[in-house]
């Protein structure tokens, strides 16, 4: 079951691509997007990251973008530099996607997170979700629109 609109986010520490700890409790006091992905390097997880860089501009000083998939750290850390993206990439990989897991988006038979996305706002609590099919991307004017309509 995927976590709803209205309950508190559950919180996590993941290292990022660097290895730095990032902690969800930590970013309250800022809009924060949750963006789980199933590989680095695959073809519509690149296609997605790629439009989300091309629109961090438009999210705004108080807002904060997580990736997360189940990948390595090292992997993350040459897909976020290859790519060009400015965004922390969270690594889920041990133990082996229990954030996805805790937001009921992980795909056991398939040992991966589904495309999914939360918004969460200042205090902690699911505004606007999405779950997604591995095979679907998502736009990310949907998470514009989400957080415009966070005050």
């Amino acid at each position: 079951m995927s976590v709803t609109v209205g309950q508190p986010a559950p919180d996590f520490t993941l290292v990022n691509q660097r290895g730095e700890k990032v902690t969800l409790s930590d970013l309250r006091g800022r809009k924060v997007v949750l963006v789980f992905y199933p590989f680095a390097f695959s073809s519509i997880c690149t296609g997605e990251w790629c439009d989300l860089r091309e629109r961090a501009g438009d999210f705004g000083d108080d807002t904060v973008v997580l990736g997360i998939s189940v990948d390595t750290k090292h992997a993350l850390r040459v897909f976020r530099e290859q790519e060009g993206l400015g965004f922390d990439l969270l690594s889920d990989f041990w133990p082996h996607g229990a954030v996805a897991q805790a937001y009921g988006v992980f795909l056991p038979e398939r040992g991966m997170a589904t495309r999914a996305t939360f918004v969460v706002d200042r205090d902690g609590i699911v505004r606007w979700a999405v779950v997604n099919h591995p095979g679907e991307a998502r736009s990310p004017g949907d998470y514009l629109a989400a957080l415009a309509g966070i005050a």
